[in-house]
Order: C-alpha cells, then sequence, then structure tokens
C-alpha cells in the first residue's frame, strides 16, 4: 500500500513538474540567469536539471499533502493502532 502511495505522489508530479519546465524555459533562456547581480555561470542541462528537480520536488510536496488529506480518519487511527506494542513489558 505505502508503494502505491508512493507512486500517486512521484507519478503526477513527475509529470506536472516536466509541464512546468517546458513552460518556465519557453520564455527564460537559462544562459541569461543571474544570482544576486552576477552571471550564474551554469551551463544550460545544469540549469535544466536543477530546476526539473526543484520544480519535482515541490510538486511532490504538494501530491504528498494531498494524499494525506485525502486520509479518512479511520485510516489515520487504524495505523495507529497497528504500532506493535513493546516486548520488554
Amino acid at each position: 500500500m505505502l508503494r502505491e502511495r508512493l507512486m500517486w505522489i512521484a507519478w503526477p508530479a513527475f509529470l506536472v513538474a516536466a509541464v512546468l519546465e517546458m513552460m518556465v524555459f519557453a520564455v527564460l533562456d537559462p544562459a541569461s540567469l543571474t544570482l544576486f547581480g552576477e552571471s550564474a555561470g551554469w551551463s544550460r542541462p545544469a540549469v535544466y536539471t536543477v530546476t526539473f528537480l526543484i520544480f519535482w520536488i515541490m510538486m511532490m510536496a504538494s501530491s504528498a499533502l494531498t494524499t494525506l488529506l485525502s486520509m479518512s480518519p479511520f485510516e489515520i487511527n487504524r495505523r495507529q493502532l497497528q504500532v506493535e506494542p513493546d516486548q520488554g513489558r
């Protein structure tokens, strides 16, 4: 079940990050990026990679929050009750 939920989070986030990447770099040239007024000095593939990973992480956080909020109280309470008691007691 955990594996399914991770895919529910990661796959849509990947797709949205890819579309967002295309939209951003359709209007923005990576060579023109500056950090604190100076040229970043990164290659185009480096900029594409870093921004894609940032977009993907942000979208995964959004999907994870949606998945968490969609859980019913019964599901949450059931997970808390499945905790194994200490063997030493």
